[in-house]
């Protein structure tokens, strides 16, 4: 189990707890949840890197603790 960090631009950041070997696809979802927007609009990047939803998240290598962008379409 980890802890991702995504921090929106305005100044919220949202923790979440998943596992390595969920998909993105699944991260967003989660997001969806506790922040009460679509899993549609959400898009999840590290500097100029879009990170697609059906890649897993230790594929992309992101471990415990670690901070990524959220935006939202």
């Amino acid at each position: 189990m980890i802890e991702v960090v995504l921090n929106d631009r305005p100044g919220k950041k949202v923790r979440v707890k998943c596992n390595e070997d969920e998909t993105i696809g699944d991260l967003k979802k989660l997001v969806a949840a506790q922040t009460g927007t679509r899993a549609e609009n959400i898009r999840i990047q590290k500097w100029y890197n879009i990170y697609k939803d059906h890649i897993t998240l230790k594929d992309y290598e992101i471990h415990d603790g670690m901070g990524l962008e959220l935006y939202y379409n």
